[in-house]
């Protein structure tokens, strides 16, 4: 159980609120035994933190969350953008219980081009400041190695370790390997290309890593053409191969206009529990990264607020300067030196959209993957783990119980208890129930009435109770339920909540503030059915003894025919009309000649109606 702190302390955590700052920065919960369990950040600290404690939660978590509070803390910065990127580090630090997830948060690789004589090209892991160059990181490890792959089909660079200073080229101190005698290196080890030549390729490498795959061709067929004019036939078909790879590449890469020179694209498609952010960063028109991440959520937040640490910490990993990211919707949150844009049209709003599509479909691909993979059981187990989580119950309800009372203006009080058993129907467990000690309409003694009836047999004949009980109703219902079990003594055995119909709110005893479960949620959606079934169960056989009594009523309105011949001839012909439709000898059979006259007199002169 969550502790309730008395009203010193909650006085105290006031006291805290009211000294902080009217500036930016980040604000840390703490429990009672020191650990941390919230990290926030804040354009004014005062606001927010003092926002937890003057309005009632938005749901279960953070009401929760609000109870754990034992003490609060802060740190002041600049601006908000600084707080945003604290929080960020914080958060991956101290993984705090109440915070987002970042489901991914592993290394990823980068093209190094290294700084040395002849400088190899090679995927690394580690960034070491040397002056070398990197560029990535790459989230995709095929697509990294298929690119350094082409680079090195292409410009034909060394893949040795060797130190190939002009020294020791000059000495000759290294030998071509078995590399430059299958054509996959022009052998500078040897002497056999100079460093200059060497030195353009690289050129070439570094432009096209950067996205500027057209700038690579503009100067390779500027080269090829001076080839060909000074008669260097050989050579001009060399570069002009190169430029047939390269015009390839780019067609694959380009997506827009090469005028989109360097631009982030960050979209969100989010449900109750997850929020999948989609990344492409552009540069000359291609898409030269691209990555797709998973946040957990914790207190049902916004998808604003999602995005927004989406894009501070992907932009960390991957050392982002665009000065200029599109998103699907606006961002309150001043990042310096950037520009947030919505696109409504053109090459940018394609581009938006093509990240939205990847989002939603990569949302999609995972739920059917995971209904794919999961049996019946396995996903029935789900949807209990995850109702199981969202009430903070203590173990799986595999047996739930719903009951709902029915009666119409006070008359003919019946209930119903329906049964679910691992998150399903178990209809012949289904029992009603004829309200007995209750007399007009009077649902909170009704429904106490059923339960203690329901669970007073269940007791005594060592029947099994469930993990869960719901009561169709709100506070009123939900109490007279928790004092029918308290008079059994199983209160403190069997969680029980209500659900109000008006706005989904559920219930929990002693507790005055209701929470809201997303509408989306396998949890709410199970509690509806599980409320649907026992009204759907209980209208049903209320209709039955409303109509019983009608039609025997009606019968009995026939002076000389009595309760008990209306009861025989109801069981034995079912209706009023088979009744009014037997032969004057089969209904003299039945009653006797003297009922028999009495009824036929009755229909004949039409004083009932055929229900």
């Amino acid at each position: 159980m969550s502790p309730r702190f008395s009203n010193s302390h909650i006085d105290y955590l006031k006291t805290l609120v009211a000294v902080l700052p009217e500036k930016p920065g980040i604000y840390q919960y703490f429990d009672n035994q020191g650990i941390i369990i919230y990290i926030g950040k804040a354009k004014n600290l005062k606001k927010r933190v003092a926002s937890y404690f003057s309005k009632v939660p938005e749901n279960r978590k953070t009401a929760l969350l609000i109870r754990n509070i034992a003490d609060i803390k802060h740190m002041v910065v600049d601006t908000e953008e600084d707080a945003l990127l604290l929080e960020n580090n914080l958060i991956k630090r101290y993984k705090p219980r109440y915070n987002i997830q970042l489901k991914d948060d592993k290394t990823y690789p980068w093209i190094c081009i290294k700084k040395e004589p002849l400088p190899r090209i090679f995927k690394t892991r580690k960034i070491i400041r040397d002056g070398s160059e990197y560029f990535g990181p790459y989230t995709s490890v095929n697509t990294l190695n298929s690119l350094i792959w082409f680079l090195h089909k292409l410009f034909k660079i060394r893949t040795c370790s060797y130190f190939l200073s002009k020294e020791n080229i000059e000495k000759r101190k290294f030998k071509a390997c078995l590399e430059y005698h299958i054509g996959n290196c022009k052998g500078p080890c040897e002497g056999f290309l100079s460093e200059e030549q060497y030195g353009e390729s690289i050129t070439q490498i570094r432009d096209i890593l950067k996205g500027n795959v057209s700038g690579a061709i503009k100067k390779l067929r500027k080269t090829m053409t001076n080839h060909a004019a000074n008669y260097e036939f050989e050579k001009a078909n060399e570069i002009k191969e190169k430029l047939i790879a390269l015009e390839k590449y780019q067609t694959k890469s380009t997506v827009a206009s090469p005028s989109i020179t360097d631009v982030d694209v960050f979209t969100i498609s989010a449900d109750e529990k997850i929020a999948i952010i989609n990344f492409l960063k552009i540069q000359n028109g291609a898409i030269i990264q691209t990555h797709t991440i998973e946040l957990i959520k914790q207190l049902d937040e916004s998808d604003h607020d999602l995005l927004l640490m989406a894009i501070i910490d992907i932009r960390q990993k991957i050392y982002s300067n665009s000065k200029e990211i599109l998103v699907p919707f606006p961002i309150e949150t001043e990042l310096m030196g950037v520009k947030f844009l919505i696109p409504q049209r053109g090459d940018k709003k394609k581009l938006l959209d093509l990240s939205q599509r990847n989002a939603t479909y990569y949302r999609l691909d995972k739920e059917k993957q995971k209904m794919f993979q999961a049996s019946p059981q396995k996903h029935s187990e789900r949807i209990l783990e995850t109702l199981k989580n969202d009430l903070h119950l203590k173990e799986i309800p595999y047996r739930i119980e719903c009951f709902d009372n029915s009666n119409f203006q006070g008359s003919n009080p019946v209930a119903a208890c329906v049964v679910f058993i691992n998150g399903k129907p178990a209809k012949r467990e289904y029992r009603h129930f004829n309200v007995k000690t209750v007399e007009g309409p009077n649902d909170f003694a009704s429904m106490e009435e059923i339960v203690l009836r329901r669970y007073k047999r269940q007791t005594e004949e060592k029947n099994p109770l469930p993990q869960l009980i719901v009561i169709d109703g709100g506070k009123g219902q939900l109490s007279a339920a928790v004092q029918a079990l308290s008079k059994l003594n199983i209160s403190d055995k069997i969680p029980v909540i209500g659900i109000a119909k008006r706005l989904e709110e559920i219930y929990f005893p002693g507790d005055q503030t209701p929470i809201y479960l997303n509408k989306k949620s396998e949890s709410l959606k199970l509690i509806q059915q599980l409320r649907d079934e026992a009204h759907r169960f209980g209208i049903t056989f209320h209709r039955q003894q409303r109509s019983k009594n009608f039609i025997s009523n009606e019968l009995e309105t026939i002076k000389g025919i009595g309760p008990e011949t209306a009861k025989r001839l109801l069981q034995k012909y079912k209706s009023v009309k088979n009744v009014r439709e037997l032969a004057p000898e089969m209904l003299k059979l039945e009653v006797g000649a003297a009922k028999a006259k009495l009824i036929t007199d009755h229909f004949s002169k039409g004083k009932i109606e055929d229900k």
